[in-house]
């Protein structure tokens, strides 16, 4: 059995049924939008779907793929669980096992700006692995933030299939189009709605709810030299230790296109960072 759960359908280019803004601060680490998109998106599948048929065997919650540095979905993940626990509990149900879906590709393009044809060229070529014996005889939901697409649905399930996983099947998603006339780049819409430049992340990198992930190791490694020397070092030691660390940890610097701006740390901030460690003994 598959099936498919969206809290949100866009059928329009303008009116998403949540705010705009707070999607693109989401999509680059604003954990306190993932606690409450987390949330109500766990609100929503109990209310539409488990108070109408509870699944009674062990749920197994699984986010979107990822390599080493998690994606947006994750941080959401995490709130959803929480959610989701305090019902089976209640009802006396097993509470959620989770597991992750590996992937082995990394890209720089942004997948945002492209159409269902360019999506499923670029990630067609990637593979996902999950472990097979963990999940036997469990309901396995996969959470991902938005369904535009569905290239990377129709990857999870050609994954499920070279797997031959026998497993019930829910596909969640926070928000999906609906509307098939909108251009898949509608998503960039969204992913940009708030962060225009650079500077526009200082405010998510600072609070204490931040979220590392994926879209903006990226998005910081990829722009322009100059603004990023300046964003740079506005950054605590902290930011600039752990974007150095996650960079490495996803092979970012061996992508051309990202060597400038982790030269630039490695050889002026994260020196600077050692001299006063150095000092600090």
């Amino acid at each position: 059995m598959k099936a498919t759960y969206s809290l949100h359908h866009i059928n329009s280019a303008t009116h998403f049924g949540f705010d705009a803004d707070d999607y693109s601060r989401f999509k680059f680490g604003d954990g306190e939008v993932s606690r409450y998109f987390g949330t109500d998106l766990a609100d929503g599948f109990i209310s539409e779907i488990l108070t109408k048929q509870p699944i009674e065997k062990q749920i197994v919650v699984i986010s979107s793929p990822y390599s080493f540095i998690p994606t947006a979905t994750f941080a959401m993940k995490n709130h959803f669980v929480c959610r989701l626990n305090r019902w089976l509990a209640h009802h006396g149900y097993p509470v959620v096992q989770e597991t992750k879906v590996h992937r082995t590709i990394t890209y720089k393009e942004d997948y945002g700006e492209l159409d269902a044809e360019q999506r499923i060229n670029l990630i067609g070529n990637d593979s996902f692995h999950i472990d097979k014996d963990f999940l036997v005889g469990k309901t396995l939901l996969f959470l991902d933030d938005i369904k535009i697409t569905g290239s990377h649905e129709r990857m999870i399930m050609k994954m499920v299939d070279e797997y031959g996983l026998q497993n019930d099947i829910y596909m969640l998603y926070f928000a999906e189009l609906v509307n098939k006339n909108i251009h898949p780049n509608i998503e960039n819409y969204l992913n940009y709605h708030h962060v225009k430049n650079i500077y526009h992340l200082n405010d998510i990198i600072k609070d204490s709810k931040f979220c590392i992930n994926t879209r903006i190791v990226k998005y910081i490694l990829n722009y322009d030299h100059e603004s990023f020397c300046i964003f740079i070092q506005d950054q605590d030691s902290n930011f600039i230790n752990l974007l150095y660390d996650m960079a490495l940890g996803n092979g970012y610097h061996i992508i051309e296109a990202y060597t400038p701006n982790l030269n630039f740390i490695k050889q002026n901030l994260l020196i600077n960072n050692n001299k006063l460690i150095q000092h600090g003994n």
